[in-house]
């Protein structure tokens, strides 16, 4: 359950490229290879393109191949929510924030060490802030 009201969260979709809101709040999924984020490198927070919310460090951060932006783990547990997704009829663990309740993308566990987990994030809805200006 998000901690921001319907209406606060209303307010932020409008904000939204058709595309993150798609992603967002539909559940989507963007192309494989097509986050800039992808080749990103600069030590940062990656934020909610939605509401701001700190989801990961860019120390988590590492090159799965997979063709999305990849961390091993959230910020801090409190950050995200997970549920139980049936689309592709085995169950995979879709990852969201848990601020404001957008899609992120999904977890697997075929991640590096220390967790040995995947999260395998849509570019589309992060928001990258280089160090020192993660505000």
């Amino acid at each position: 359950m998000p901690r921001l009201s319907a209406d606060e969260i209303k307010s932020l979709r409008a904000k939204l490229t058709p595309e993150q809101d798609r992603i967002a709040f539909h559940e989507g999924t963007e192309p494989p290879g097509c986050s800039l984020l992808n080749a990103e490198k600069r030590d940062g927070i990656y934020h909610c393109v939605v509401c701001g919310e700190a989801l990961f460090a860019s120390s988590a951060k590492y090159e799965s191949r997979s063709g999305w932006p990849s961390f091993f783990e959230p910020i801090s547990a409190d950050a995200v929510g997970q549920k139980t997704d049936f689309k592709l009829l085995m169950p995979r663990t879709e990852f969201h924030c848990a601020n404001c309740g957008a899609h992120g993308g999904h977890v697997f566990n075929d991640g590096p060490p220390p967790t040995g987990q995947r999260w395998c994030a849509n570019g589309e809805v992060l928001d990258f802030r280089p160090a020192g200006n993660e505000g």
